[in-house]
């Protein structure tokens, strides 16, 4: 029973981080450039490590384990909304 608490209290202390990355604006080009430099597009722990040229073995991605992966992938695809329909940019640099 306890850890059942224990799991909606940590869920209600990361609320207050999940709403203000929810509640982020784009309103620049800059914020959105950094944003979408910083935010990798795909996990950058998903890897294959090979010896000789053979697989030993693949790690898989690792982000989604992350608390706020919804609300960063989120973050990062306004930001590229933002510079692709109001500043009329190609960002295809950063897919």
């Amino acid at each position: 029973m306890t850890s059942f608490t224990q799991v909606c209290l940590h869920k209600d202390l990361l609320h207050p981080v999940r709403e203000w990355l929810e509640n982020i604006e784009v309103h620049s080009p800059k914020l959105a450039h950094l944003l979408c430099k910083v935010i990798p597009a795909q996990c950058p722990f998903e890897r294959d490590i090979k010896l000789f040229g053979r697989q030993l073995f693949h790690i898989p991605p690792m982000c989604k384990l992350n608390p706020f992966y919804e609300q960063v992938v989120t973050l990062r695809f306004r930001a590229l909304c933002y510079l692709a329909d109001e500043c009329g940019e190609d960002v295809t640099a950063y897919c």
